[in-house]
């Protein structure tokens, strides 16, 4: 029996594969950490937190998926989802961005959820629907941290989690073997 010494390192993770599950794991993590303040702080989430959140919804499974595939030596088809992923936190960050702006008044928000009057309701109306419906407004940020609101913080973790796939892809590519 021999031993080398020193013991030799175990193989490294490819990058398309620790991107894949990067991506999968915080965008997990970060549902979780939305769905939290919302049931168990009862921070209720406005349209456009509801939107920001399919980004989050689509890269779970996708992230997995191209983990597998990544595994199975299946490169070219885990790096388009992980480019799909990325072009999603891209747009996503985008709409927090926007979603920030309208909390700090920069520009107006949509109707639905920016507190604009609805028009072609009579006086009953208004006030039945007022007692019966809770309209969560995209133009006040409930919570802050570090001078960031939710939107703020869906900006900053799409953006991170978009460059880690962009990285996963470049990363993966550069260390693909060559054929002729």
């Amino acid at each position: 029996m021999s031993r080398r010494f020193p013991p030799e390192a175990p193989a490294a993770t490819p990058p398309l594969q620790l991107a894949a599950l990067a991506v999968s794991l915080g965008a997990l993590a970060s549902l979780a950490a939305a769905h939290g303040f919302e049931y168990l702080g009862g921070y209720r989430p406005c349209p456009l937190c509801l939107i920001e959140r399919l980004a989050y919804y689509f890269a779970v499974p996708a992230g997995f998926l191209a983990l597998i595939l990544a595994h199975g030596g299946q490169r070219d088809a885990a790096g388009l989802l992980l480019a799909a992923c990325a072009l999603g936190f891209l747009a996503n960050a985008g709409l927090g961005a926007y979603h920030s702006g309208v909390e700090w008044g920069w520009w107006p928000g949509p109707e639905t959820c920016s507190g604009a009057g609805a028009a072609g309701f009579s006086t009953g109306d208004l006030s039945q629907s007022l007692e019966q419906a809770r309209v969560i407004r995209c133009d006040e940020a409930p919570w802050r941290f570090l001078g960031l609101s939710f939107a703020g913080w869906s900006t900053v973790i799409s953006l991170a989690l978009a460059a880690i796939g962009i990285w996963g892809i470049r990363a993966g590519r550069r260390g693909a073997p060559t054929s002729r």
